[in-house]
């Protein structure tokens, strides 16, 4: 008998990679979720919605986005990494994800071994703000305010192993400052408080913070890629400012749990790369200061990786590693 049922449970399973195209064809036939791990109004959420809407028109399906925020993604990732893996639950992922494998090493799960790389969004700088109250013009002279009195000025992030927090510490490690990290819940709590004036500095997503840039309420003091950008063109690099080599940045990419059918993550990467390629979305990334990452599955795998690696470098450099 257990012969038999045997053989019949290796017949079904022989049987499913030749169901599997077939089921891609029809994918998706009913909603699908993709879960934001991060608060409402920052990034993460503003680009997943514009993906899901042009998913939905192009697959003819809707694309649902749920924020599932708290400690530092790890609650959302979580909730899709239990997710069946069949293609109707998604994470939108950012680097946030990557620094985690080396800053948060006993979470419930491993990037890498319960996830699938499907693809990329876009990337984009980041700008140094302070408050208008803050002396420094520049970013030598926050250096020098900071130099001057250890621990007194703050920086704020959106939570632990964010983008933000690591250019923090990243800015900290490079210029030999001591500046105390102040985390919060979400990028908007982030954002209020550096232009609220209750934390002096933050580190944000050019295509979030530039608004608040050109209208007075924040100071920008450097932008954190190799060179300027084009968004904010009169502000120098960090790099040029006063440290020299500084470089960071904020992606955002797509995954979906392990073992979803390779044909369902083909199909996905395909439609992502050609929704981000349409000229109206490319002009208006270029706007904002977002560029498309368009890779395939394999691609994103492998920058995946190298982001893995170049990160624990900086949390290992640091000692920021959470015990």
């Amino acid at each position: 008998m257990h012969i038999l049922v045997r053989s019949a449970a290796l017949a079904a399973i022989a049987l499913l990679p030749a169901l599997s195209p077939a089921a891609a064809q029809d994918y998706p036939s009913r909603p699908v979720k993709i879960i934001v791990p991060f608060g409402a109004g920052g990034p993460a959420d503003v680009f997943s919605r514009q993906l899901a809407q042009l998913l939905q028109d192009s697959l003819k399906q809707s694309f649902v986005v749920e924020n599932r925020p708290g400690a530092g993604s790890i609650i959302g990732t979580n909730e899709v990494a239990k997710a069946a893996p069949d293609g109707y639950t998604l994470l939108t992922m950012s680097n946030t994800h990557t620094t985690n494998e080396s800053l948060t090493p006993n979470k419930p799960f491993q990037l890498m071994r319960d996830f699938l790389p499907v693809a990329g969004i876009n990337y984009s700088d980041l700008v140094m703000v302070v408050h208008p109250s803050v002396a420094a013009k520049d970013v030598k002279e926050f250096i020098a305010l900071a130099k001057k009195d250890p621990n007194k000025l703050n920086y704020a992030s959106s939570g632990p192993a964010t983008p933000y927090h690591m250019a923090g510490e990243l800015f900290k490690h490079m210029s030999g400052t001591k500046i105390v990290h102040v985390p919060h819940k979400a990028s908007g709590e982030m954002r209020a408080s550096v232009i609220g004036g209750h934390v002096q500095m933050g580190f944000d997503a050019i295509t979030t913070m530039t608004a608040n840039v050109k209208a007075g309420q924040v100071r920008a003091l450097g932008t954190t890629a190799s060179k300027r950008s084009k968004v904010l063109p009169d502000v120098p690099t960090i790099a040029e400012a006063g440290v020299p080599g500084y470089e960071a940045t904020i992606w955002l990419g797509v995954m979906a749990p392990k073992g979803t059918p390779k044909e369902v993550v083909d199909k996905l990467n395909a439609e992502i790369n050609k929704a981000i390629n349409r000229p109206e979305i490319l002009a208006a990334w270029d706007k904002q200061g977002a560029t498309p990452l368009v890779m395939k599955p394999a691609e994103f795998d492998s920058y995946l990786r190298k982001d893995i690696e170049k990160w624990a470098n900086v949390v290992n450099a640091a000692g920021l590693a959470q015990k």
